[in-house]
């Protein structure tokens, strides 16, 4: 059985389905760059259409496309978001990811 490539929490599903309804988009789209001393970053930005090789997530009311590229560095990551006094932001909870020294970055194993 295949892993599943991304979980959302339910408080990431619904900041989710608020930004794309804001912005009248179908999906967000998840990438990874290289960013940081030694490795990769998380990208988010909104999708009019699927490309070819993107991987849809489908999950609790909304869709997200993960590039192709980035499939194998999100592969069983749980995809959150944190809303405080000192923060407000999605946060990735990569099993396979070590993050670097300067914790902007991080690299799979």
């Amino acid at each position: 059985m295949r892993k599943q490539v991304l979980a959302l929490s339910d408080t990431a599903a619904a900041r989710i389905r608020q930004l794309l309804q804001h912005q009248q988009k179908p999906f967000l789209r998840l990438a990874v760059e290289a960013k940081g001393c030694n490795g990769l970053s998380y990208v988010l930005n909104y999708a009019q259409e699927k490309g070819k090789f993107d991987e849809v997530v489908e999950e609790k009311g909304v869709k997200i496309l993960v590039d192709p590229k980035a499939v194998m560095h999100v592969i069983g990551t749980e995809m959150d978001f944190v809303d405080d006094k000192l923060r407000s932001e999605f946060v990735f909870v990569n099993p396979n990811a070590t993050k670097c020294g300067c914790g902007e970055s991080f690299t799979t194993t």
